[in-house]
């Protein structure tokens, strides 16, 4: 079983530090051992050589028949059995024990009759001092471990520290902000030594002008095709219009039509592309304005009426194109059916919002299967048909532009146009696929709308159950 550890464990800063901490406690614990036992050596080789020169000078009274010195006796009381054994058997020998509370060296060799002669030396000094030994070790050990942690802390949280910042730009480039940079010092200056993460900030900032640059030339792009198109279709349709009465000029004209609106969708993309929209606020009704869209939608010609009106209040913002707007909702849609289980007032882009809802409903009843139904629940807005659902890429990646499957008809421009007015709004659009069939697109719309002009604020709404009130 593999050991499943916090998501803290994870950070470069604590695998450093408890790095830091276990080399530094096993090289105290290696040193602090060698000293010690070198010390403690040394301390007993001294201890060792006095015992035994008091010995020979014991032995040399006790074969004389003088008085023995002090701390020498014939088989004292506190001799340790083992070494009495050793010297009854004419061995020399020496030891530490402890001999009344105290720390004593005795040196004991062969006397008379099988007994041993030993001298005790006092041992509580050298005691003393290894016991002080050990105390410098262990405190000089923890400072050091301390100090060594501080510094490497210091150390490694300048690199963590721009690490993070790298990340942070890495996001913001993801999120859409083309223009972030990380700008580490060290890779401005060349006299400074250059470290792997002055390399990956270069890397990053390298990849991000490159990223921009491509971006900002497909986007150039596609606004001066969509540009040049307009006046040639524009003389097209003067002239499908002359064209007489019949089957070949109602083809040519809903040709004409076709190509105006991919012309159209190609120019709103190249306009949301530049991330420089902004918002028309006002405050409206979420579940009137849903039903609104669905009656725009429920034939082609009031969904062809919508999205024209729609087009024309986002190219001129007069009063009079989102009239014209308004007045082509007026188509009910079969097999399209409005739920509000909670309604609220939002603060959104109107016209914004029923371009997203109107794209979304569309797609639904044009690749889809009735059923299709739309649902309010407060600011979460849901579009479900029940057909075969979305292609497995759209789920996992988003919409594409100008991909399809599965024979399906169409440029793929429509959820690409709603994903991205719904980022405008500060909204969330997320797609599925019903567990029982049938494909699920999600509106979540924020609390607040973004502010303008705040590249971070596109695409940042989270939902959330907002009581009676504007979202």
């Amino acid at each position: 079983m593999r050991l499943v550890l916090p998501r803290w464990a994870g950070a470069l800063a604590v695998k450093a530090a408890a790095f830091i901490t276990v080399m530094s406690c096993g090289l105290a614990a290696l040193l602090g051992v060698l000293v010690h036992v070198s010390v403690t050596d040394q301390t007993v080789g001294q201890a060792r050589t006095l015992a035994l020169s008091r010995l020979r000078d014991a032995t040399s009274a006790f074969e004389a028949g003088d008085t023995l010195p002090p701390g020498a006796g014939v088989d004292p009381a506190g001799l340790p059995g083992s070494l009495r054994r050793l010297a009854a058997g004419g061995e020399r020998g020496t030891m530490v024990d402890r001999h009344d509370g105290q720390p004593t060296m005795w040196a004991a060799g062969p006397a008379d009759h099988g007994r041993a002669l030993a001298v005790e030396v006092d041992y509580a000094q050298n005691a003393r001092t290894i016991a002080g030994l050990d105390r410098a070790i262990l405190w000089s050990s923890g400072l050091a471990i301390g100090a060594t942690l501080l510094v490497g802390a210091f150390a490694v949280t300048r690199v963590t520290r721009r690490l993070h910042a790298t990340a942070r730009v890495a996001r913001r480039i993801t999120a859409g902000d083309l223009d972030a940079r990380v700008h580490d010092p060290r890779t401005k200056d060349p006299t400074r030594p250059q470290d792997e993460v002055a390399a990956v900030a270069a890397a990053l900032d390298s990849m991000a002008s490159s990223l921009q640059g491509k971006l900002l030339a497909e986007q150039r792009f596609t606004a001066d095709v969509a540009h040049e198109l307009r006046t040639p279709l524009t003389g097209l349709h003067a002239a499908a219009e002359l064209l007489p009465p019949g089957r070949p000029t109602e083809l040519v004209r809903d040709r004409v039509a076709a190509l105006r609106t991919l012309t159209e969708d190609l120019l709103e993309i190249s306009r949301l592309d530049t991330g420089r929209e902004r918002l028309d606020l006002d405050t409206e009704r979420l579940g009137a304005l849903a039903e609104r869209v669905v009656r725009a939608t429920g034939a082609a010609a009031g969904a062809g009426a919508a999205a024209g009106a729609a087009e024309a209040g986002a190219r001129t913002g007069n009063a009079g194109a989102r009239a014209g707007a308004d007045a082509a909702v007026g188509v009910t849609a079969p097999g399209v059916t409005v739920r509000v289980l909670r309604d609220v007032c939002v603060e959104t882009d109107r016209r914004r919002l029923e371009r997203v809802l109107g794209n979304l409903v569309a797609n639904a009843h044009r690749h889809g299967r009735p059923p299709v139904v739309l649902t309010v629940d407060g600011p979460v807005v849901t579009v479900r048909d029940h057909g075969d659902g979305y292609p497995a890429y759209l789920v996992a990646h988003g919409p594409q532009r100008f991909r399809t499957e599965g024979g399906a008809t169409g440029h793929g421009l429509g959820l690409t146009i709603a994903l991205g007015q719904a980022e405008v709004l500060g909204a969330r659009l997320e797609f599925a696929d019903a567990p029982d069939g049938g494909a699920v697109a999600t509106l979540t719309l924020p609390h607040r709308p973004p502010v303008p002009g705040d590249p971070e604020a596109r695409g940042s709404g989270t939902g959330g159950t907002v009581p009676d009130g504007a979202v």
